[in-house]
């Protein structure tokens, strides 16, 4: 409660939000952990760091296992930091099949940002959430805009319904693709044509590489066209750095056409809504969980003969 003596949950829950909002790397590196933890005072942390919690752009990048997104993010660091803005990566990896735990991949390859202090990396365990994104990375991406980072960049693991999930959390997503993942026909299948800002067709070295690029190209203007943003294809071989210029200078063109026509307001409030749908589901499943274990709903279920949506909705209006 607030006033609690010093020590306490809630003043200690205060002093990590003011110390998080003040650019404390430890302080941000507790309060994700926070998240992951599902600790009972986040919801405190986040209502004192209300307000700052907007990155000036946030940037998600997605596309299958093995299309060098890591090395794509690492190019994009070194641009950013070159010129003067400072960096968080959420870093999304599948999850160790023993602890739960981040695989930690992702910084193996973004190695040479440790020592930077403009630069906070952290990986996080997908822990077999089917869209690929951990299910604290939406308020990871919060904490990072409050403590004061110009930009975040959000890596997802996996396609399909990752890409719905970056474009809820995004500013501006990226796809990545190879000549091995496909061609065009599959990533109108994958749905990635509705929700990609820039398409990246990597190893640009691989046999059908320039085929892929002219059907996407093509694909994006039919699907696009008129429209208010017509995604770019950009061909790379991003462990050699080609086209990593090309790349940085669409995500920033996209990012000023946002601010031009208003879209990068309506993206955010689109994320709100996700936000708060999001929350408004969990409650509710703990709620439905809570009243089916004991009590009057539990005796219903046991003798049977009940409505499941009769029950359904007294546990949604508190009646269960």
């Amino acid at each position: 409660m607030p006033g609690e003596a010093p020590g306490g949950g809630y003043t200690r829950t205060v002093e990590l939000a003011n110390r998080l909002l003040s650019g404390d790397v430890r302080a941000l590196a507790r309060a994700i952990r926070m998240v992951e933890d599902s600790d009972p005072g986040v919801e405190e942390l986040l209502r004192g760091t209300r307000g700052r919690e907007a990155a000036e752009q946030v940037i998600g990048l997605t596309g299958p296992p093995g299309s060098g997104k890591s090395t794509i993010c690492d190019g994009l660091i070194g641009r950013w930091r070159a010129a003067g803005r400072t960096v968080g990566v959420i870093a999304v990896d599948p999850s160790s099949p023993f602890t739960g735990g981040a695989i930690l991949g992702d910084r193996v390859r973004m190695q040479r940002h440790s020592g930077d202090t403009g630069v906070y990396i952290r990986s996080m365990a997908a822990r077999g959430h089917l869209g690929g994104l951990a299910t604290a990375a939406r308020e990871a991406v919060r904490l990072i805009g409050a403590s004061g980072r110009d930009l975040c960049l959000l890596e997802t693991v996996g396609v399909g319904q990752s890409e719905l999930e970056i474009m809820q959390t995004a500013d501006t997503t990226i796809v990545v693709t190879t000549p091995a993942s496909g061609d065009g026909v599959q990533a109108i299948k994958a749905g990635i044509l509705e929700i990609a800002d820039v398409f990246v067709v990597n190893k640009a070295d691989l046999p059908g590489a320039q085929r892929v690029v002219k059907e996407l190209r093509e694909l994006a203007h039919h699907t696009r066209a008129g429209t208010q943003w017509e995604p770019p294809v950009v061909l790379m071989t991003a462990t050699e750095g080609a086209g990593l210029a090309e790349l940085f200078a669409a995500v920033e063109s996209h990012h000023a056409a946002m601010v031009a026509n208003g879209e990068l307001l309506r993206r955010r409030a689109m994320r709100l809504r996700a936000e708060v749908e999001s929350i408004v589901m969990e409650r509710a499943s703990q709620r439905a969980r809570q009243a089916m274990q004991d009590g009057p709903v539990r005796a219903q279920l046991d003798a049977g003969g009940i409505d499941p949506y009769v029950l359904a909705d007294r546990i949604l209006d508190g009646h269960g």
